[in-house]
Formats: structure tokens, sequence, C-alpha cells
């Protein structure tokens, strides 16, 4: 999963995008609005955690901007406003929801967690698709009650094609969901860790769409 991070303040950008990248997401860090709505137009994300008190353009505008354009992904907004007139008004604008600063990293975990869910039509914490399980709480994937372990790019692989079952993803739409601006992604990156998906669970739970990408099976 791919999450903006909109935030000024280095030392709280910093734990954040660090925290969530443990937690096996990809994180982009702008700085400031203008840097925000860049972003928003150059990539797909899955969900974008907003500071309201911005350079160049307020969160706000920012909020505003994004889902006048049409983008639908879920916002969560991060801010050390906790006036219940400022939440009023940021849910009204268009956030999924609002977090007041300081806050917990694992209460943010969780409440991303909740977003992501909701927006792809869930309702329960776990994603089970026939004899497979997978927790993205406790980063753990089961098949047929035996665990698996992934590494955090092979967990955030089988995260990004498990959210849709049955709906292939080419190799760049993959690329957009697991790696940031940041990190270097060697040609066949996605095609060695498929691979190695392929071999940890079975070759028909990965499945090759020939021409157009990969695939999780609704059923297996």
């Amino acid at each position: 999963m791919r999450l903006l991070l909109v935030e000024d303040d280095a030392m709280i950008g910093s734990a954040v995008a660090s925290g969530l990248r443990q937690e096996a997401y990809s994180v982009d860090w702008a700085r400031d609005g203008q840097a925000a709505l860049l972003a928003l137009d150059a990539a797909p994300y899955d969900l974008v955690m907003l500071d309201l008190g911005l350079p160049r353009k307020s969160g706000m505008e920012v909020l505003q901007q994004l889902r006048a354009a049409g983008h639908a992904m879920p916002v969560l907004i991060v801010t050390a406003r906790d006036a219940v007139a400022e939440r009023i008004r940021g849910l009204d604008a268009g956030a999924d929801d609002y977090l007041v600063k300081p806050f917990d990293l694992d209460e943010l975990a969780a409440r991303i967690r909740a977003l992501l869910r909701r927006a792809a039509g869930r309702a329960q914490p776990l994603i089970e698709i026939g004899a497979l399980c997978i927790d993205p709480a406790q980063h753990e994937v089961r098949l047929e009650g035996r665990e698996v372990k992934l590494s955090a790019r092979e967990f955030a692989l089988l995260m990004a094609l498990a959210e849709h079952p049955g709906q292939p993803l080419s190799r760049a739409q993959l690329e957009d969901r697991v790696y940031g601006w940041e990190q270097e992604v060697e040609s066949n990156a996605i095609e060695v860790h498929i691979h190695a998906l392929r071999r940890k669970l079975g070759a028909h739970w990965v499945k090759n769409v020939r021409g157009v990408g990969y695939m999780v099976p609704r059923t297996a």
C-alpha cells in the first residue's frame, strides 16, 4: 500500500514515515501543500495523511482541491488543531478521519488499516480468500492454517493483490503500490517477489494474466 504523508515538521514527518515503513507501507513524504498536490497528480495513493498547518498551501486547501479533482482515496487529517469546529470543518470538507497530535504510532496505524479496509469494502479485519488468510495488523499470512513467512516487500505485494482479488494489476501498477520516491526499483524486482510468493504459497495463488499482469484469484 502506498501512502502520502503531508507534514512540514521534520521530526514528526521522519518518525511517522519511518514507523509506517516498518509496517510494510510505502510512504512518500511531501513537506508543503503545493508539493502534496503535485505528488497526487503524479502517482496513485491508497491513503493521504494530511496536516492542516502547511506552507505554500494549507491542508484545507489541499483537501478541497483533492476532492474537487475527483481523488477518492481516504484522507486522514493529522493535526494539532483540536477544536471541535476544526474537526467538523475538516470532515465536512471531505476528510475521512481526524487525529489530533500528539498521537501514538500504533493508533495511527490502526486508523490507517480501518480506512483502507473501508475503502476496499471490507468489514472484517482479516482478508480471507479460500484457505488463504491475511492479517494486516499482525503482518501474518496463513495458508490452510499454516503460517507462511513473507518478507516485508512480499507481504506488501500480496496485500496489493489480495485487496482486489480477481482483478489483475500490471507490473507498473504494482511498482506504484509497493515502492516510494526514494526507493530504486530493479527492472525485474516485481517478478522476483512474485516468484517468491508463488514458491511459498503455490503458483495457483498468484496467477500470471498474459499481457496484463498478476492477480490473486477470488477463490482457489
